[in-house]
């Protein structure tokens, strides 16, 4: 792409301004990292968002028609999408609601149907999701106040659920209905701690059923208010109507990004653009993100072949309730009051339980929502009643008429022009119900002819799922005196889904996923992906806060230096690393007996540099960064392990440590029983020394001991269960330690019960050699006895 120059550069670019990138953004910033925001869409303040027919014609996204809007719409096999075109991504088009995941639906069974396994856990989230919701203003909708108390659609929705016996909640929602302190009233202006990124007045909710259109009010708490403004606070470079086409690695580390700069006042095709940086997060939403990689994939050596897996609609599925109807009070039924455009779009929700609570509930669980729509949808669903009204209007019409004709008096025709508006009875009695929830993720997506491909059937694995969705909307509008209705593109074998999820899933490593736990492309440095197409399967609920959430952790974890993605290991050979100090044992064929037993420890290390084992420790234990091993311990020869004063083994294994790369094998280990520190035989050392590669193959080394020794107290259990542990870079023999990098820092332990697994596990062989197991225990109660004797026989 030609350039003027030398392209500048940045500590970070963000690609989309959604939940995942607006975070990112802000969080970046405010650690004064130098970052830019490369944003498709234009900015929307208060008051932009177009309401006229003309204007929403033009507020559709297809810059090759000319069109810059905000709505964006993806047609594929089985499925439509619509997702969102502007400073804010989704948020200027979503219905707010912030829901966290639940506990038990963080799937950890790669062999769930469509391989679903999250690689954290709904702890991990915790914290995050405090963030989030702070910085987005959670409130939930104020049903002890008036007007709100009395907001039709939610009270019809509360009544039908609870006579269903479902469990019909209010959850948070991202719009501000009341200032701090002061009781809710619509239409108030908002007060804001310091200017939003627009500049423009806000005001409280005004009930108008518009967010999924554009809260021209600036009630919505969208990200522009929050988290971007948060950033341009910051100092973040925040470009709209820039569009990113490619990016490659760049020599020497970092990352090219082309973008080009549409203008929609200038025919001629848009302006090219290049920028560099350290970091580049992906974040243009599931759709664009995972179009993006597969797009510029030749250029990404390494990248994961299971990009494009694990595509889910999250479950949506939309349904109406309609010509909702009462008894009167004459005992005939009459059009009950929904009235779907009063409120924000959504106000309320029931959950309904899944086989993973452990409750009793049976299938796959999912939500569903109470929605509404702006009042001009109202007066379009009138118009189509209009017909039917007419026939009912012809006694009011021919009255009129008679009136006109004979020249009655009559000044007043109030009650005659209500009557022709008819009954009111589908614009009034309309409830949309929104579902959601656990799908199966067994979509794929796929580039076909340059173009985005979405391989996925309603009729597969979730089709059991979408019919306990359909039962339940069905009770609801019975019990609404409604009729069901299924969402038309339902018979052609369609849903529309505006939860798109999955693409770049996170996994363990790079055969289950494209980045890790904290948002690393695996083998590819500096390359991160924060949006809703890291999910490895449905959120369930609304799935905004959870990718907010995600953002906060990915961000946190680049801002404090915790790993990059695990790279991929090359195979390696099983080798002795040079300067590995001998191992003593039987020679081949001899008829010495060995012995054998396997340990299991588990602790925390931090990767921040820290070298004080307990620093270490509670720094790991806080940020959640565990460490283990497992091995098989062997002495090939007791007598001679017994008789050498460094009493060393030999020990097979493996490491496990998810910022490291997962499991990983040891190459090579040594063990060390009750070595004599310093020629004291009162203070005794245990140690281990284990050779592994990480999983970009770059050679490392556990090192620990254990101190026994004679401690106040009676110590024996903590002495011989503690592992002081660090992990070095390279291959370090026991002279480099002082002078090895150390990668990581921490305490290991043997839980009690791993610890009498352990006992079961001694093997001595030959079998007949029952002789040498009982040296090898008298050996270990008299290093112990030595160690602790001046405090027992005191």
């Amino acid at each position: 792409m030609p350039t003027t120059g030398a392209p500048e550069h940045f500590d970070a670019v963000v690609v989309g301004s959604g939940f995942g990138g607006s975070v990112t953004a802000a969080r970046l910033a405010e650690a004064e990292r130098r970052v830019c925001v490369l944003e498709r869409g234009k900015a929307y303040p208060p008051g932009s968002f177009p309401r006229s027919p003309w204007g929403l014609k033009n507020n559709f996204w297809d810059p090759s028609e000319q069109l810059y809007g905000m709505f964006d719409v993806w047609s594929f096999d089985g499925l439509e999408a619509l997702i969102s075109s502007g400073l804010g991504g989704g948020s200027l088009i979503y219905a707010n609601v912030l829901i966290r995941k639940d506990e038990r639906w963080f799937v950890q069974d790669e062999n769930a149907p469509g391989g679903e396994h999250w690689p954290l856990t709904r702890a991990d989230l915790e914290p995050h999701y405090d963030e989030a919701e702070r910085a987005l203003g959670a409130q939930r909708y104020p049903m002890d106040h008036e007007p709100y108390a009395s907001t039709p659609k939610t009270v019809a929705f509360r009544e039908a659920a609870r006579a269903l016996g479902q469990d019909w909640f209010l959850p948070n929602l991202a719009v501000t209905f009341a200032n701090a302190g002061r009781d809710p009233v619509p239409g108030e202006p908002i007060v804001e701690s310091r200017p939003n990124y627009h500049g423009r007045a806000r005001e409280t909710c005004r009930l108008v059923g518009e967010c999924d259109v554009g809260c021209n009010f600036g009630a919505k708490n969208s990200l522009d208010y929050t988290y971007l403004t948060a950033a341009w606070h910051a100092g973040a470079d925040i470009r709209t109507l820039s569009e990113v086409r490619s990016f490659e690695p760049r020599d020497g580390g970092g990352w090219i990004v082309d973008y080009v700069h549409h203008d929609p006042d200038d025919e001629r095709p848009p302006t090219a653009v290049r920028v560099t940086a350290d970091d580049l997060i992906l974040s243009a939403g599931t759709l664009g993100s995972t179009y993006l990689l597969l797009k510029n994939r030749a250029a990404l050596p390494g990248l994961s072949a299971a990009l494009g897996r694990g595509f889910t609609g999250n479950g949506d599925l939309l349904t109406f309730a309609m010509r909702c109807a009462q008894d009167g009070l004459d005992g005939t039924r009459v059009p009950r009051v929904v009235d779907p455009a009063r409120g924000p779009v959504i106000t309320s929700a029931i959950r309904v339980g899944d086989a993973l609570d452990g409750d009793g509930s049976e299938g796959r669980g999912f939500y569903l929502e109470d929605a509404g729509y702006p009042e001009f949808a109202s007066w379009m669903l009138q118009l189509l009643d209009t017909p039917r009204d007419l026939l009912s209007a012809v006694p009011v019409l021919s009255r009129l008429v008679r009136r006109w004709a004979e020249h009655e008096r009559e000044t007043n025709l109030s009650d005659e022009v209500s009557d022709l508006f008819g009954d009111c009875g589908l614009s009034n009695g309309l409830l949309p119900l929104l579902g959601m929830g656990r799908d199966v993720p067994d979509g794929k997506m796929s580039l076909k002819d340059g173009r985005l491909e979405v391989d996925w059937r309603k009729h597969g694995a979730s089709e059991e799922y979408f019919e306990r969705v359909r039962h339940l909307s069905h009770q609801i509008a019975d019990q609404l005196g409604g009729e069901f209705l299924d969402n038309p593109i339902w018979h052609l074998n369609r849903v529309i889904t505006v939860h798109a999820l999955g693409g770049c899933r996170m996994g363990r490593d790079d055969s289950e996923g494209v980045v890790d736990s904290y948002g690393n492309v695996f083998n590819l440095p500096g390359l991160h992906v924060a949006d809703g197409s890291v999910m490895p399967g449905p959120v369930g609920p609304n799935p905004s806060l959870t990718i907010a959430a995600l953002a906060e952790r990915f961000t946190r974890a680049m801002i404090d230096g915790a790993p990059s993605a695990p790279q991929a290991a090359p195979t390696r050979a099983a080798t002795t690393p040079e300067g590995s100090p001998p191992v003593t044992g039987a020679e081949p064929g001899s008829e010495a007996a060995s012995l054998e037993f396997t340990e299991e420890m588990k602790g925390f290390v931090t990767l921040n540099g820290e070298t004080d084992y307990d620093r270490g420790f509670r720094a790991g234990r806080e940020s959640k960064t565990s460490l283990m091993f497992h091995l098989t311990i062997t002495a090939t020869d007791v007598d001679r392990f017994i008789d050498d004063a460094a009493h060393e083994g030999v020990a097979h294994g493996y490491v496990h440590c998810d910022v490291l790369g997962g499991r990983l094998p040891v190459e090579r280990g040594v063990f060390n029983l009750f070595v004599d520190q310093h020629g004291d035989r009162a203070r005794k050392r245990m140690f281990c020394r284990l050779y592994f590669s990480d999983q970009a193959g770059h050679p490392r080394t556990l090192v620990g001991h254990k101190i026994v020794q004679d401690d106040p107290g009676l110590d024996v259990w903590s002495d011989t269960s503690t592992l002081f542990t660090r992990v070095f870079a390279g291959h370090v023999d026991p002279d480099g330690d002082e002078r090895a990098r150390v990668v990581a820092t921490g305490i290991l332990h043997i839980h009690l019960l791993d610890f009498a697994k352990q006992l079961t596990t001694f093997r001595v062989h030959p079998a007949t050699r029952v002789d040498a197991l009982a040296r090898f225990g008298k050996l270990f109660a008299g290093e112990l006895w030595e160690a602790y004797r001046p405090r027992i026989g005191s």
